[in-house]
Order: structure tokens, then C-alpha cells, then sequence
């Protein structure tokens, strides 16, 4: 048996990561141009709100940080809603309500809350994973009014703008990584912005537990741990 002492592994910390929310930093290709345009072509939207679509992970916190910034808006989200703060939530004159149906809200508040936006002359953004027949909103009105509010959808990415988010959360990490672990990556993982980033969090890790670089042979690990029914 070998005396020699193993190699100590190094701990990963949940440190925040530098992920950038700026307009230079939202990668467009064809799966959210269409979000993009609509979401950059304000304050010239149709109506006073916008509904945001998209599934976990896509950039809608990303797009709706962008037109914050356009628009000096405020960022709630929807659990955040009570009808005491619609006065004051209005006030600012833009107002993004993140996750509008990730539970129960109060609906009536939103109700009021897109009267009062919309009587002001201000904005609202609403981001969601899925449209509003989904949310379970008992408000008929309310429904109605969000079924008919102008949307834009972010979809699943295509190649090239999955490779370019995968070259994106490697340099937010500070990551150095050949073209081959990309492309492995594009080509065997699930295709979805969501685990995009679980992939590159899962990596990252381990090549800091291991004190190794990311390589192929940990990618097709990682994969294989990740994505199953995908690594074969």
C-alpha cells in the first residue's frame, strides 16, 4: 500500500458569478431576435404592456434587465403584488413584474395595477415561463386582458447561438476551454438555455474540486451524470 499522500481536493464555494446584464452582453440569434426587436422597439410598443414568454433560463431576466435600464424601471416579482403598493409601484412610470406564474398572486392588484399603468402613460413588462391560460388565474378580466396583451417569445436556441451561450458562461467563470469541449457539448447535451448553464455550473465545479481543466473526458463524465439519456 502507497504511503504517498493523495491529492488534496479543493472546495467549491457558492461565490456570485460576474453575470453580466447588459445589452452587449444579450447574444441574439434567431430563437429571441424576434423577443429582442420587440423588447429594444420601445417606448414604440402597441400597448402599455408586454408579455415576456420564454422557458427557464432563456434571458428573460436578461431582456427585461435590458429595457430596466431603457426604460429606469423598477423590477418586482408577481408574489410581490398587493393592491396597498400599486400606487407607489406606478409612480416610477415602468414597472417589470418577474415570474408571473411561478404560484398564486394577488390578482386583483395586477388588475388595478395595469389600469393605473395604462391611465399614467407608463409601461409594463410581465415575464413567464408559459402564457397566461397556464397561470391558473381565477380574475376572467384579468385573463382576458393578458390573452390579448402583445407577447413575445423567446424559443429554444439553435446551434450556433448554444454554442455562443456555452462560450459566454465559461468566460463569466473565467473558464479557458478548447473548441472540442464545445462542440461535444452542443452536440450530446439537452438543447435549452437552462442546461446550458447546469452544465458549465456542474463542470466549473468539478474542475475546481479535481484541480483539473475542463476536458473532454470530464465533459462526457459530466454529461453522462447530467444528461443519460442524451451521453450515449
Amino acid at each position: 500500500m502507497s504511503d504517498a499522500p493523495s491529492r488534496p481536493r479543493q472546495l467549491a464555494f457558492d461565490l456570485p458569478l460576474d453575470s453580466r446584464h447588459g445589452i452587449e452582453d444579450f447574444l441574439v440569434g434567431p430563437s429571441n431576435e424576434a423577443a429582442y426587436g420587440l423588447v429594444e422597439s420601445w417606448p414604440r410598443w402597441p400597448e402599455a404592456w408586454l408579455r415576456l414568454t420564454g422557458p427557464e433560463g432563456a434571458g428573460k431576466t436578461h431582456l427585461a434587465a435590458i429595457w430596466a435600464r431603457m426604460a429606469h424601471a423598477w423590477t418586482i416579482s408577481a408574489r410581490e403584488l398587493a393592491d396597498d403598493k400599486v400606487a407607489h409601484l406606478v409612480s416610477g412610470g415602468a414597472l417589470v413584474i418577474e415570474d408571473c406564474d411561478a404560484g398564486r398572486f394577488d390578482e386583483p392588484a395586477l388588475f388595478h395595477l395595469m389600469n393605473a399603468v395604462k391611465a399614467r402613460g407608463g409601461h409594463l413588462l410581465l415575464t413567464a415561463r408559459t402564457a397566461p391560460d397556464l397561470w391558473g388565474l381565477t380574475v376572467p378580466d384579468l385573463l382576458s386582458r393578458l390573452r390579448l396583451a402583445p407577447s413575445a417569445t423567446i424559443e429554444p436556441p439553435d446551434d450556433g447561438l448554444l454554442r455562443a451561450v456555452l462560450v459566454k458562461l465559461f468566460i463569466d467563470r473565467q473558464l479557458v476551454v478548447d473548441t472540442a469541449v464545445i462542440e461535444t457539448l452542443a452536440l450530446r447535451m439537452e438543447r435549452s438555455f437552462a442546461a446550458a448553464r447546469q452544465v458549465v455550473d456542474r463542470l466549473d465545479r468539478l474542475a475546481l474540486e479535481r484541480g483539473r481543466r475542463v476536458t473532454r473526458l470530464l465533459v462526457q463524465e459530466v454529461l453522462a451524470e447530467l444528461f443519460p439519456q442524451e451521453a450515449g
